[in-house]
C-alpha cells in the first residue's frame, strides 16, 4: 500500500518508538499527525518532519475524534499506529498476603484504560475516517498497527495489569481485522521486546542497567532500538498482504519470571 501523499496518525509519537515510526512514515511521503500529551516534544518533532501536532489523551474520546478528523482533512488517512501506553508493576497481593500492600485497583484500571481501551477507541474512530477513502487497486482504504509487548505472552512478576492490557491488544487483533476487512482496512499488531527508549533513563547507571538487560536477549545480546521496531511497523502498514497478524520483534527473548 502506497502511503505517499496520504496522512498518518501516530499516538505516543513524541518520543521512543512512536517518534521513530513518525519519522519513517514521513520519509515515505506521509504527512504525520503527531498525537501525544507532550506538547513540547511533539511540536518539535512535527516541525522536524513536516507534520502536525495534536494533543491527544487516548482516554478522551473527543480528543481522538478531533485528531483523526484533522488527519483526514490534511489528506486521505491511510496509516494509523497506536504507540501510546504506560507501564505499571505491582504484585497481585503483598508478600504479607495483604491487598493493601500490593496492586492498586485504580492503577490497574488506568493501565487498561490507556493501553487497551484507548487503543480500541483510536482504531474504531480512525477506521471510520479511513472508510471514506477511495480504495486502491487492491481495494485497500488504509492500514492500522497496534503496539503490544512480549509481556502479553511472557508477563513477569508484578506485570498483571500491563500484561492484561497488552494481551487484550493481541487478542483483539484477528477479530478487529476481520471486522475491518469489509471496509478494505488491514490491522496488525507488533509486540516489541526490550527496546532502548527514555523509559530506562539516562546516564552511566542507566547504560549499565540496559547492558545487563541485553544479556537476556537471545541474539543480538542488546536492547533493540526504536528504528528497528519502526521498520516492522512500516512493513505491516505497507505490505498489502499483511493482515490480522501479531509479530514479535524481540531478538528471540523469552522473559523470565523476574
Amino acid at each position: 500500500m502506497d502511503i505517499n501523499g496520504s496522512s498518518a496518525l501516530v499516538t505516543g509519537a513524541a518520543s521512543g518508538i512512536g517518534a521513530a515510526v513518525a519519522r519513517q512514515l514521513a520519509q515515505r511521503g506521509a504527512t504525520v499527525v503527531v498525537a501525544d500529551l507532550q506538547a513540547d516534544k511533539g511540536e518539535a518533532l512535527a516541525a522536524e518532519i513536516g507534520g502536525v501536532f495534536a494533543r491527544v489523551d487516548v482516554t478522551d474520546t473527543a480528543q481522538i475524534t478531533a485528531a483523526v478528523e484533522a488527519a483526514g482533512e490534511i489528506a486521505p488517512l491511510r496509516a494509523v499506529v497506536n504507540s501510546a501506553g504506560i507501564g505499571w508493576a505491582q504484585r497481585t497481593i503483598g508478600r504479607d498476603g495483604q491487598i493493601d500492600s500490593a496492586h492498586d485497583l485504580d492503577a490497574f484500571t488506568r493501565v487498561i484504560a490507556i493501553n487497551l481501551i484507548g487503543t480500541f477507541d483510536v482504531v474504531r474512530q480512525a477506521a471510520s475516517v479511513m472508510s471514506r477513502n477511495e480504495p486502491d487497486a487492491d481495494g485497500q482504504r488504509g492500514a492500522i498497527v497496534n503496539l503490544a509487548s512480549v509481556a502479553a505472552f511472557d508477563g513477569q512478576i508484578g506485570q498483571a495489569s500491563y500484561s492484561a492490557s497488552k494481551g487484550g491488544v493481541v487478542g483483539m487483533t484477528l477479530p478487529v481485522a476481520r471486522d475491518l476487512s469489509a471496509s478494505g482496512i488491514r490491522l496488525n499488531t507488533v509486540a516489541p521486546g526490550l527496546i532502548d527508549t527514555p523509559i530506562y533513563g539516562e546516564g552511566e547507571d542507566a547504560e549499565a542497567f540496559k547492558a545487563k538487560l541485553g544479556e537476556s536477549v537471545l541474539f543480538p545480546k542488546r536492547l533493540g532500538v526504536p528504528e528497528e521496531l519502526a521498520s516492522m511497523v512500516v512493513e505491516c502498514l505497507t505490505n498489502s498482504y499483511m493482515n490480522g497478524e501479531v509479530v514479535r520483534v524481540d531478538g528471540g527473548i523469552r522473559m523470565p519470571p523476574k
